[in-house]
């Protein structure tokens, strides 16, 4: 909950989210303007356009990420398409508490109108497309990869 956080609390989550991003594109920034086509793909949530209950921390950090991919994007184009995944609930280390026993796990999965809970291949496989020559024409996208949690009901 909002109340608990301290202000290193959120500081700590957007230096590892915000600047650890920043920090790395930066890195390798040099290299991606030298290639033919480069591609970002950061990672947001869809916490961030939905607003959720005890989500202020992740959505605040998330927040300045979609923020950064819309101007990276602006910034470097033609040459490097910038572009964020913002999954759901996604079966993973993270949500472990969460999906801790095939109840839980259903009990999620029904609240999505794909009935399932996504998958880290879910959202790889998603990002290497982004990051292919197939999503050549898309930059500047805020993609929702939630099995249209975030905008069906």
């Amino acid at each position: 909950p909002f109340h608990r956080f301290s202000e290193d609390d959120f500081l700590q989550d957007f230096k590892l989210q915000v600047l650890g991003a920043t920090k790395i594109i930066r890195e390798i920034l040099p290299k991606l303007k030298t290639s033919g086509t480069s591609s970002i793909v950061l990672f947001s949530t869809v916490a961030v356009q939905t607003g959720f209950n005890f989500h202020s921390q992740v959505a605040m950090s998330k927040g300045a990420i979609e923020g950064l991919t819309k101007s990276l994007a602006a910034e470097f184009a033609p040459k490097i398409r910038v572009n964020a995944i913002a999954p759901s609930l996604t079966d993973t280390p993270l949500a472990g508490k969460i999906l801790s026993t095939p109840e839980k796990k259903s009990a999620q999965a029904e609240n999505n109108p794909l009935k399932k809970v996504g998958s880290a291949q879910d959202i790889a496989e998603f990002a290497a497309f982004l990051l292919s020559e197939k999503a050549s024409w898309i930059t500047g996208q805020i993609i929702h990869v939630d099995g249209g949690f975030s905008s069906l009901k």
